[in-house]
């Protein structure tokens, strides 16, 4: 088995479909410059046969994708054909095609032209050697490098791998994870049993009761049908026994047609008695109801004398309390003048006195302007002042020496005048407010006479009326 021919499109820098052949069976060898794609054909080679680009994402699946100038790859394929003259894979064959398909969205396998699973491939390509667990049949660039700068016991893990004896260890550890799911498996299927034994258990159980119960049932509708045949039996004995009434009772028509008759005429006077008893009532209901019509008339009547007598009563009453009132609001209003009069008395000698003072300002103010008159005409006199500048200041300082004289006058006479008309104001009000209570006293002396007449009145329109329903 080996390589006869590889395919290649899309995939990284072989942009067009390049066919690579022909292969040795043995040894073969890709020798090139810088950048002429021998890394890529090799990552090729891995991406169909090894596990390095499994599980990528978008982007990494669009790095895989040829990135050059002109319009943009959208799929790119990798097929490999396997020489199989020796029966490596087993499919029957000479050839083995097999090819991978990567997409933005897809990553698809084909086998001999035919669409495949992954895992269908991996299987084949396990038969042929290809092993996942021994992943050394592919040596990048690199490994051997690492290989030789290993540790002893990281050399000790490749020869592991490498002998296979990975394989087996990672096989017994399945086998044993395998055993424990089994055992616990076999421990819930004992669980299960006994549970089913336990449920027999009790299936049996009732099916003894489920036994008991039918031969019970059956006793009891034996029981029904004996009891039901008895009662039949009476029914039809009884049914014999009507039969026999109903012939008898045929004889005993005629004379039963006749109280029939009499009973009907009978029937017939009782229910005219009742018409002509029905037409008293009715008689009987209206003179009822005319008696107590007049009844509830009568009944308002006294209702309405009773309510204004009693109206009357508390009229006279109220008159009463209104005339205590009265007295004592006179009383107040008397007590009320008396203390006007006394504030009236306490007020003409203070209207004296200011009146008496008013006089004597004035004759103050006379004085004055008699002295300013006579301070005018000396002002002809040089004899006493050396020049009329000295003139001049002592009439300035007269005129000074007057004006506050005449300001302190003034302002009496004014709050005089003020006071003047503060107490005749008072003393008008006074006077009205003596001959409102004057007025109002007589008002009610008359208002009390008429209340005596009103009550007069009622009283006799009371024992009339008392008189009247006698």
């Amino acid at each position: 088995m080996y390589i006869k021919q590889i395919i290649i499109q899309g995939f990284k820098s072989y942009k067009d479909q390049t066919v690579i052949e022909p292969f040795s069976p043995k040894h073969n060898v890709i020798v090139g410059r810088n950048g002429s794609g021998k890394s890529n054909f090799f990552a090729a080679i891995r991406f169909v046969l090894s596990d390095a680009y499994t599980q990528m994402g978008r982007e990494e699946r669009g790095a895989l994708l040829h990135e050059g100038a002109g319009a943009a790859v959208m799929s790119a394929f990798v097929e490999i054909i396997f020489d199989n003259s020796d029966d490596r894979f087993p499919t029957g064959k000479n050839e083995v095609i097999l090819r991978r398909t990567i997409g933005m969205k897809k990553d698809e396998y084909s086998l001999d032209r035919k669409n495949a699973t992954k895992s269908d491939v991996m299987n084949l390509l396990e038969s042929a050697g290809f092993s996942r667990s021994n992943p050394y049949y592919i040596v990048p660039q690199g490994r051997v490098t690492a290989l030789t700068n290993m540790k002893d016991n990281e050399r000790l893990i490749l020869l592991k791998e490498v002998a296979g004896t990975q394989v087996y260890e990672a096989r017994r550890t399945e086998s044993l994870k395998i055993m424990t799911e089994t055992n616990n498996k076999r421990e819930k299927i004992d669980e299960l049993l006994d549970y089913i034994k336990e449920r027999l258990t009790e299936l049996e159980e009732e099916k003894e009761e489920l036994k008991d119960y039918q031969e019970k049932d059956k006793e009891r509708r034996s029981l029904q049908y004996t009891i039901d045949h008895r009662e039949q039996l009476a029914i039809a004995s009884e049914l014999e026994n009507l039969e026999q009434q109903y012939q008898t009772g045929a004889e005993d028509a005629g004379d039963s047609e006749d109280r029939f008759r009499r009973g009907d005429k009978e029937l017939e006077s009782i229910q005219a008695e009742i018409s002509e008893l029905k037409q008293q009532v009715e008689f009987l209901k209206v003179d009822k109801k005319q008696l107590e019509t007049e009844r509830k008339e009568n009944a308002k009547s006294k209702a309405k004398i009773e309510l204004d007598v009693k109206n009357l009563t508390d009229g006279h009453s109220a008159a009463q309390h209104a005339q205590n009132a009265y007295q004592s609001d006179l009383e107040s209003l008397q007590n009320s003048i008396e203390q006007h009069e006394q504030e009236l008395a306490e007020v003409t000698p203070q209207y004296n006195s200011s009146v008496q003072e008013e006089a004597t300002v004035k004759g103050e103010l006379e004085s004055a302007e008699g002295t300013r008159q006579r301070l005018y005409a000396k002002q002809g006199r040089n004899a006493r002042f050396r020049n009329k500048r000295e003139r001049d200041d002592w009439l300035r300082a007269e005129i000074n020496n007057t004006y506050p004289q005449l300001a302190k006058v003034k302002a009496v006479r004014v709050q005089t005048a003020e006071d003047i008309t503060e107490l005749e104001k008072e003393i008008a009000d006074a006077e009205e407010a003596m001959a409102n209570l004057r007025e109002q006293l007589e008002g009610r002396g008359s208002n009390n006479e008429a209340f005596q007449a009103q009550i007069q009145e009622a009283r006799a329109e009371r024992d009339h009326l008392t008189d009247e329903r006698k």
